[in-house]
């Protein structure tokens, strides 16, 4: 088992204990990650009575039919973008109806990327149903597409992390 992998793994039994702990129940929205931060949950057994679901929106007609994500923030902002990680988040609490929820979209490359959105960009946002939300914006400068999809399943797991923990 890789470094990454190993650290992935503890930061997803991180997240299930913290959520068992306080009753928290989980769904991810993921485009560039194409569900491994799921998959990562999953891995560990027993991780039924935390994640509830998870949402794999690759296309913009995902984000729009699936989360509920604005055609307009879309066509404004992009699909990668701190507005559609965003409403990404917002709309996977309001369609799974769970304690939490992480949004991420990004440029996994090699290709796709631009001088004002570079390959290994990536947008994350975590939601609480209390209300509370977590963005960040990353670059995983030098990455290729695995090492930007394995940098981007650490974030999102440590943002579910810090709204489980409170």
């Amino acid at each position: 088992m890789s470094e990454h992998a190993d650290a992935i793994d503890l930061q997803a039994i991180r997240v299930l204990d913290l959520c068992r702990a306080r009753g928290l129940t989980v769904a991810t929205a993921e485009s560039c990650t194409g569900g491994l931060v799921a998959g990562a949950l999953t891995d560990i057994a027993g991780s039924s009575d935390v994640l509830d679901r998870g949402f794999v929106t690759y296309s913009n007609a995902a984000k729009r039919e699936m989360l509920g994500v604005a055609a307009a923030t879309l066509d404004t902002h992009g699909a990668v973008s701190e507005e559609t990680a965003r409403e990404m988040a917002a709309g996977l609490l309001r369609v799974a109806g769970t304690s939490l929820g992480v949004a991420i979209t990004g440029i996994a490359g090699p290709g796709g990327g631009s001088a004002s959105k570079p390959v290994g960009l990536v947008h994350f946002a975590a939601a609480a149903a209390s209300g509370k939300i977590i963005v960040r914006r990353e670059v995983f400068a030098g990455q290729d597409r695995a090492g930007v999809r394995r940098l981007s399943v650490l974030t999102a797991l440590a943002m579910l992390a810090e709204l489980a923990a409170g």
